[in-house]
């Protein structure tokens, strides 16, 4: 959505400059993709108050003024504009400035005289086509002031990321109800200029049909229009809109059209409601909401003859149809420059339909955009008022009876608990029910206490909100991100473990990344899979139609991608799904891993400066480390191959699972030869190819609160010790007791056959610090052991 800062300021006073607003919408509301100065190309361009004008001696239609534009000291400038008088301010442009047409302006002499800048005209500065004469200012700025400042049309843009649960959010008014929450300003309604507080009638609801002002309002299913308000105004004048409502608009991207048009605009940007003006003597006197008849027809607004169908819903008269519900007005009723009485459609209109009918007709507009995020049933209800003072003021007439408003039952919005206990619990953080009252209130919610807890109703406009969760994270996100403590707390983990795939994908990712591959993700869309692949019924794009049937495939293309900007060493990896063709209902999905490899085998070092290339024994040996690492209980088995690109099959109890290949890739005459792994993890169809060993849960030990003792032992093992130091280490191992760790330190080989082996003895006790006199003992009687099982004596000093 496009949001005006300026407009947004005429509903709360946040006294923000646009990049904090920006960052306020962000933390608290919805992402804003970018904030955009309407006017940047006069962001050089200053107030400057001429001081003296007289004429310049040599020319008769130059003027030598001085210019007090806000230095230190006043400027000499030449200026040929008819009507420059002393004490009036002017846009000057200074030396270095650039106009927007992108003339940089330079000091320069013109007839003799030194000129140290520009007075400009409006049309100079892209606001109007005035070019006789310099533009005066009437402003009390001082010189010096930025012009952006002073002027009217100076706005800036926020594009803002509404996501598909938040229409509210869809209008200035939704989105300065949320500033107004973050910043505790008041919540106001606009005050316009020249938009004058007429007093209206009151609508009339009824159900399927009624008039207003002799106009028969017929709505033939509430399923398709939950309210349908109609008004008759007789009398208007079609114009030019004012220049603040041009503004408006033209700040939010929206062409300025006529003084009527341009209020359902300003309506339908400022409050969330799209609304259209038909001319009423172009109708025969009926407005139905229906479905369009078999094979009718609809010249639209935009001048294109659209065909329509039963399921698209029409607003007509007694004859014809004469707009597209929610989506466009018809070119045969539409406003013009002729137009005297007015019938003024301001209506809800049901999403999914509205949804269809747009794209079956390729036909999207700001009201349809709107319409298939939702309209509240209450919205024209709530805006008729405001709408129709606007349009009396800008267009005159009067309001030819009470309007009519069609309308289906009241949706009654059931009231939801939210309890503290479970905010805390959600949150981490102590937020009592009269702190989540407060911030839920801030933006429309009903918020009772009962007993320590909420009894909340979402307001009218918040269709999103159903459960306690949806109004735990409105407190989070209300109270402020930001507000939450960003240290790790205690926390209980799930009672249910990972499943066993996750488990082998995060060791597979381990080791890959430790023989240094770097994970690729393309995307599951390919341009053909083979007789296996599957094709998309509706796919993204038709250059990619299929889903992948391999996943060394699209590794290829990303290798492909890399030799084209002349990188060749590469080692890339992808876990991921794959598809085939299979008799059921759903495609066969299993989960392989692949990877590729090409280049140099190691970075160059200046001890090797062009390391060799990797080459099919090397992919062979990756291939049996990964399947150690993905399956460590099933033994492997690589079979040659001897046909095609294919060098080994990867096989396992006699079934084969995957592939060792030599890879064909569109690469240039230096590229290295490619190799490829790939072979499956897991399928959706039969059992898993080798379910991994089960791991015991983690268990927490407590870290230990007493200190160790450190001993060194140096034993003489012989080399004809069956098991050798490992059988020393053993026997060591099996005292357990207070000797906490084992650890070789070093080895020396001697002349005589035997080895002098050094073992580091941590000895600690859990409860209590040992003493020197037991530690001893330990030690004694571990070397007594020894001697007596293995006749291992200890190192003479």
């Amino acid at each position: 959505m496009n949001a005006s800062t300026g407009w947004l300021s005429a509903f709360v006073d946040h006294g923000l400059a646009p990049a904090q607003l920006a960052d306020l919408i962000t933390s608290r509301v919805a992402t804003v993709d970018a904030v955009e100065p309407l006017r940047a190309d006069l962001s050089s361009i200053i107030v400057g108050r001429v001081l003296t004008a007289e004429r310049h001696p040599d020319s008769d239609h130059l003027w030598l003024t001085t210019v007090d534009a806000g230095g230190p000291e006043a400027l000499e400038v030449v200026c040929g504009a008819p009507n420059v008088t002393a004490g009036t301010k002017y846009p000057f442009a200074p030396v270095g400035a650039t106009l927007p047409g992108g003339l940089k302006i330079e000091k320069r002499k013109i007839r003799g005289r030194t000129s140290n800048g520009m007075l400009c005209s409006s049309r100079e500065l892209g606001l109007g086509a005035d070019h006789e004469g310099i533009l005066p200012l009437d402003t009390d700025a001082q010189p010096g002031t930025p012009l952006l400042k002073v002027l009217s049309g100076a706005d800036t843009r926020l594009i803002v990321d509404v996501l598909s649960n938040r229409p509210d959010l869809l209008s200035h008014r939704g989105l300065a109800r949320e500033i107004a929450a973050a910043t505790g300003k008041p919540l106001r309604a606009p005050v316009e200029p020249g938009v004058l507080d007429i007093p209206v009638p009151n609508p009339i609801p009824i159900f399927a049909s009624g008039a207003t002002a002799g106009v028969r309002v017929i709505v033939d299913d509430a399923a398709d229009s939950a309210a349908y308000m109609g008004v008759v105004i007789r009398g208007v004048r079609i114009g030019p809109s004012p220049q603040w409502l041009v503004d408006r608009l033209t700040a939010v991207g929206v062409r300025a059209i006529n003084n009527l048009v341009d209020a359902t605009n300003y309506m339908l940007h400022g409050y969330g409601q799209p609304m259209h003006a038909f001319d009423l003597d172009r109708l025969d006197g009926v407005v139905v909401v229906r479905r369009a008849r078999v094979d009718e027809k609809l010249v639209t607004l935009d001048g294109v003859e659209r065909a329509l169908d039963p399921e698209m819903v029409v607003i007509a008269d007694g004859t014809r149809a004469q707009g597209l519900a929610g989506i466009m007005g018809g070119r045969t009723s539409e406003v013009s420059d002729a137009t005297i009485n007015v019938f003024l459609e301001i209506a809800t209109f049901d999403p999914r339909r509205t949804r269809r009918t747009s794209r079956a007709l390729g036909l999207s507009t700001d009201a349809s955009y709107r319409y298939e995020r939702g309209v509240p049933q209450e919205l024209p209800g709530d805006v008729y008022s405001a709408t129709l003072h606007l349009i009396l003021s800008l267009c005159g007439g009067t309001i030819a009876a009470a309007p009519t408003l069609v309308t289906a039952p009241e949706v009654q919005r059931h009231r939801v608990t939210l309890r503290t206990k479970r905010v805390r619990t959600i949150l981490g953080v102590d937020v009592s029910a009269a702190e989540s009252a407060r911030l839920l209130g801030a933006v429309g919610f009903d918020a009772v206490q009962i007993e320590g807890d909420l009894s909340v109703a979402a307001p009218w406009f918040r269709s999103d909100i159903a459960r306690e969760i949806d109004l735990a994270e409105e407190v989070a996100r209300l109270r402020g991100y930001e507000t939450f403590p960003s240290e790790l707390r205690p926390y209980r983990p799930s009672a249910v473990p990972d499943p066993a795939l996750l488990d082998t994908t995060r060791r597979l990712t381990d080791a890959l990344v430790g023989l240094g591959f770097l994970e690729a993700r393309p995307l599951a869309f390919v341009a053909d899979a083979g007789p296996e692949g599957v094709r998309l019924r509706n796919p993204l794009g038709d250059s990619e139609p299929f889903l992948r049937s391999d996943l060394l495939g699209p590794l290829s293309r990303r290798a492909e991608y890399n030799l084209d900007r002349k990188q060749g060493d590469l080692r890339l990896f992808e876990i991921g799904t794959v598809f085939r063709k299979h008799t059921g209902p759903r495609p066969i999905e299993e989960v392989r891993v692949a990877a590729l490899m090409m280049g140099a085998r190691r970075p160059p070092h200046f001890t090797e400066p062009d390391p060799p290339a990797y080459d099919e024994w090397d992919a062979k040996g990756i291939a049996e480390r990964l399947f150690s690492v993905a399956f460590p209980d099933l033994p492997i088995d690589l079979r040659p191959a001897s046909e095609g690109d294919t060098l080994w099959t990867i096989e396992t109890d006699s079934r084969a699972i995957g592939t060792v290949s030599r890879l064909r890739l569109d690469a240039p005459a230096w590229a290295k030869p490619a190799f490829g792994i790939e072979f499956l993890l897991e399928t959706t169809t039969t059992e898993p190819v080798a379910p991994p060993k089960a791991r015991h849960a983690a268990k927490y030990v407590a870290p230990p609160t007493f200190p160790a003792v450190d001993r060194d032992v140096s034993l003489i093992v012989p080399d004809s010790l069956d098991g050798g130091a490992g059988a020393v280490e053993g026997v060591l191992r099996a005292e357990g007791g207070v000797l906490e760790n084992v650890r070789l330190v070093s080895e020396y080989r001697l002349t005589d056959g035997t080895r002098s082996v050094t073992w580091r003895l941590t000895f600690r006790h859990p409860t209590r610090t040992l003493t020197e006199k037991e530690v001893d003992e330990r030690q004694r009687k571990l070397l007594r052991t020894l001697e007596t099982e293995l006749g291992v004596r200890q190192r003479a000093v």
